[in-house]
């Protein structure tokens, strides 16, 4: 088997005919990153996160090591991921301090994670005390050490424990493991980050944070260090990013956007776009060559940009828009897309088509699509 970087690069390779083109010129569907409206993102968000909270953003959006370090150089202290893969991908490439806000649990994981350690600094989300058994064994068995996050369920009703009993259990078993280190805790409010009206966001945001850091007290009291409290996301963090007490904010897809977010976080502009093209024009209907497989549409439906043009459905291969009668559109005609929602978007491709000034000059690989690390493709 071809090492990761082989397969990365032979993978960027097939797509190098991209190189030198403008943007309405690539064979479509085409996953298109504007490089300069990216890095506005991230300087956006380095600039409005006043809080005292840091920013460890979550990678699970862009996928994308270059993104990352874009990230770090405005003052990120860390990135998050949503899974062992990516936690390896990014290390490989000399990303450090990663926390994996998600659980780690089947064998190959939880090896990859422990091997992960020994060459950068992780923490990991444990809300099961015999997960932290399995974890500390395998950190033992590697010579590393795991850092963890007791999660937390701040109203999502997914993962985390569910009480302070429950944090208890965890903080007691994994302090009592080599090869494990408590450093505080996580809990996300994803259950209401996407929530329109501003003041009900607010609401429901203090509200996850009070039984967060009702949590953190208890183990407090208890004697457990909690230097970190991890939360927030794109939707919040100019919410939960001024509790004085939340220590870092996760937020990641600041950096892309998409159709859901934007009506929430609208300081931030659309850098990830999909360019598709019209394969019929029928009336006042027009098809897109993007569907469901190429164009996360799962939380909102995708928006055209600069066309005056509603969507009516996403199909498996096919994107259905209404025109008015006088539209211009034509068969053959090319529209860019923005996503409902940029991280399915994102694993739907093989790479990045990175412009500037409209041009191509990057083709950067989309990392750990997978369910292996040498999937990095």
């Amino acid at each position: 088997m071809a090492d990761d970087s082989s397969r990365g690069q032979s993978v960027v390779e097939a797509y190098l005919p991209a190189m030198g083109r403008r943007r309405e010129e690539l064979t479509s569907p085409a996953l298109i990153l504007d490089a300069a409206v990216a890095r506005q993102n991230i300087r956006r968000m380095a600039e409005r996160l006043t809080g005292p909270a840091g920013l460890r953003p979550h990678a699970k959006a862009h996928k994308c090591p270059q993104v990352a370090r874009w990230q770090l150089e405005a003052g990120a202290i860390g990135i998050t991921v949503a899974t062992v893969w990516e936690a390896a991908a990014l290390a490989r490439e000399g990303i450090s301090a990663l926390l994996i806000a998600n659980q780690v649990v089947s064998p190959e994981k939880v090896r990859q994670a422990a091997e992960t350690a020994r060459d950068t600094s992780l923490l990991v989300a444990v809300d099961d005390p015999d997960n932290a058994e399995v974890l500390a064994s395998a950190a033992r068995e590697a010579g590393s050490e795991i850092c963890v996050l007791i999660d937390v369920d701040t109203g999502m009703n997914r993962c985390g424990v569910r009480s302070c009993e429950d944090a208890l259990k965890v903080a007691d078993r994994v302090t009592r493991l080599a090869g494990l280190r408590l450093r505080g805790v996580t809990g996300y409010e994803g259950h209401c980050s996407l929530e329109p009206d501003r003041d009900t966001r607010a609401r429901k945001a203090n509200q996850a944070m009070d039984h967060l850091l009702g949590v953190v007290d208890q183990l407090s009291r208890a004697g457990y260090p909690m230097d970190i409290v991890s939360a927030g996301g794109t939707g919040t963090y100019d919410i939960t990013g001024l509790n004085p007490r939340v220590t870092e904010i996760q937020a990641g897809s600041y950096v892309l956007m998409d159709a859901a977010r934007l009506p929430i976080a609208p300081v931030f502009s659309p850098a990830l776009t999909v360019l598709c093209t019209v394969i019929s024009r029928q009336g006042q209907t027009a098809v897109l060559d993007g569907g469901r497989k190429t164009i996360g549409s799962e939380v909102t439906l995708p928006t055209v940009v600069g066309l005056e043009a509603s969507t009516r459905a996403v199909n498996e291969e096919h994107l259905l828009l209404d025109l008015p009668s006088d539209s211009p559109l034509r068969v053959g005609d090319t529209v860019e897309v923005i996503p409902g929602y940029a991280p399915t978007t994102v694993n739907l491709h093989e790479v990045y088509h990175v412009v500037e000034d409209d041009v191509v000059h990057h083709i950067w690989p989309v990392l750990a699509r997978g369910a292996t690390l040498g999937d990095i493709a």
